[in-house]
C-alpha cells in the first residue's frame, strides 16, 4: 500500500486530514500509531478554521520528524528544514492552488452555514481525500528526490 493509500485510508476511517497524511508516513520512522495520530489530531480542517489545510499540516510534520532542526547550533540544518518545508508548500500550491483550507474547499468550515453546505455536498468525503492523495503524494516525490542526492 502507498503512502497515499494510507493516508486516504487512515482519513476514511474517521480520522482527519492532518492525521491521515502524518500517520501515514510517521509509523515508518519511528514514530507509535497512537501517539502520530493524538499529535495530529487538532491540525485537522484547518485547525478547524478554516487555515492551512490540514493535510499540509500534516505533512509539514511529516517534512520535520525526517529533516528537522533539532540542535540549537546548526544552522545549516534549520536553513535546509525552511527550504524543505517552502518547497513543499510551493508544490502544494502549483498542483492545487492554494494552501488554505477554505480557499480549497470554497467554503469557511469555522462558519455554521458554510458547514451546512460542505456538509451537504459531502465535500469532507469527496473533496478532501483528494487533498490527502495530494500531500502524501508530493511528500513522496520529495523524500524520493532527496534520497537520489545524498
Amino acid at each position: 500500500m502507498t503512502h497515499a493509500e494510507k493516508a486516504v485510508k487512515y482519513f476514511s476511517s474517521n480520522f482527519n486530514c492532518s492525521q491521515g497524511v502524518f500517520t501515514a508516513f510517521a509509523t515508518e520512522h519511528g514514530m507509535d500509531e497512537k501517539t502520530a495520530l493524538r499529535l495530529a489530531t487538532c491540525f485537522g480542517g484547518g485547525a478547524r478554521n478554516g487555515e492551512m489545510c490540514g493535510a499540509v499540516s500534516g505533512a509539514l510534520m511529516v517534512l520535520g520528524l525526517l529533516y528537522g532542526h533539532c540542535d540549537s547550533n546548526d544552522l545549516e540544518c534549520k536553513r535546509k528544514a525552511y527550504g524543505i518545508s517552502k518547497d513543499f508548500m510551493k508544490r502544494f500550491k502549483e498542483k492545487n492552488g492554494s494552501v488554505v483550507c477554505r480557499e480549497l474547499l470554497g467554503y469557511d468550515l469555522s462558519k455554521d452555514e458554510n458547514m451546512k453546505v460542505i456538509q451537504e455536498k459531502n465535500l469532507f468525503r469527496t473533496f478532501c481525500p483528494e487533498m490527502v492523495r495530494s500531500a502524501a503524494e508530493i511528500l513522496d516525490e520529495m523524500i524520493r528526490e532527496m534520497r537520489a542526492e545524498k
